[in-house]
């Protein structure tokens, strides 16, 4: 069984932590984001992963190898410019043998892969779509479908009163060849408003599986930090790592110094250096190789690899990018996001 991971985008949302990093890359309590859904299709009995990659591709590319270290054969493909969800599909067809799985790059959910394929053939559906309800959908296309599943129609952002749908396109599917051959080639092709409409048409055949299983869009500074609180309070799964003490996870397992104050769920990278003093409050996540100096705090923030606190100083709520700095006793604003290399000096 193949799977198609569209990971293409630029990341926008994120900036400006993804100046730097490709979002599928950025770190998520164990690994890299994109490895999370890579490891989701392992377990379903995906083979081969198709990366359809744009936006600093050899970043991903350099982690991931082939694939071998991490259970399956990886592929990739590259959009020389955006061709949406379809259009990036279609461009990854020469590696396509048969029904396949595809999914956004930038969803994180506990959906059963096994389950949504067994719809798929029960129904001898052209497409599948996992759907999930939301109590406004204004802000989403809403997806309106029969009593047995059929897909319907897609109504984009309804307005009160013109779809009664609460379920949203949650952005997984099943496709067959059929479906594939549907979607023009060589140009940009949206999955809803163009490939699934025609297929409905044509067809009859595509159909959705509405579940409440745990799902979450990780391509926002709110909902990346949220992805990890989810984690570490075992709403999706574990941290990758050890749990060296009640909701304290380490990378490596090494035990915490002496002299420091630690409250749980919290994550440690390899290589963390934490002064006699430092205080890591709960939800705080220190990637590997930070340090924590002398009677600083760090809570509710996410530090990427490098980053360093001085003595004093104060993170609460922030996400601080590869390298920075945050000097003696400075106070980093909550809610901040910082890029990559930047530093935060103390107000005089």
């Amino acid at each position: 069984m193949q799977a198609v991971i569209l990971v293409g985008g630029e990341g926008t949302r994120l900036r400006p932590l993804t100046y730097a990093l490709p979002k599928p890359m950025v770190p998520l309590l164990g690994r890299p984001f994109i490895g999370w859904i890579i490891e989701r299709f392992r377990t379903a009995g995906v083979d081969e992963a198709i990366l359809s990659c744009g936006y600093l591709p050899a970043a991903i590319q350099a982690h991931f190898g082939d694939g071998r270290a991490y259970g399956v054969r990886l592929k990739y493909v590259h959009e020389v410019e955006p061709l949406g969800t379809a259009g990036a599909i279609k461009n990854a067809v020469d590696h396509i043998d048969g029904t396949i799985f595809a999914c956004n790059g930038d969803v994180l959910t506990s959906l059963d892969l096994v389950a949504l394929l067994q719809d798929h053939r029960r129904q001898g559906a052209i497409a599948t779509i996992h759907t999930r309800p939301v109590e406004d959908p204004s802000q989403f296309g809403v997806v309106e479908t029969d009593a047995v599943g059929r897909v319907l129609r897609f109504v984009e952002k309804p307005k009160p009163g013109e779809s009664s749908a609460r379920d949203i396109n949650a952005g997984t599917y099943v496709l067959e060849p059929a479906a594939l051959e549907a979607i023009p080639a060589g140009r940009p092709v949206s999955i809803e408003r163009e490939t699934f409409p025609q297929l409905i048409e044509k067809t009859g055949a595509v159909f959705a599986r509405c579940t409440e299983d745990y799902w979450i869009d990780v391509g926002r500074p709110d909902t990346y930090r949220q992805a990890h609180h989810d984690i570490l309070d075992g709403r999706f799964a574990a941290p990758i790592g050890v749990e060296i003490a009640p909701s304290v996870w380490s990378a490596d397992g090494a035990p915490l110094p002496l002299g420091v104050e630690v409250r749980g769920p919290v994550y440690v990278g390899a290589g963390v250096e934490l002064e006699p003093g430092a205080s890591l409050e709960p939800y705080a996540v220190c990637y590997d190789g930070c340090s924590i100096g002398r009677d600083a705090i760090v809570a509710d923030s996410i530090l990427w690899p490098g980053c360093s606190v001085g003595q004093g100083a104060c993170v609460r709520g922030a996400i601080l990018g590869i390298d920075v700095a945050v000097d003696r006793e400075a106070v980093v604003p909550p809610g901040a996001v910082l890029a990559s290399g930047e530093s935060i000096t103390r107000s005089r």
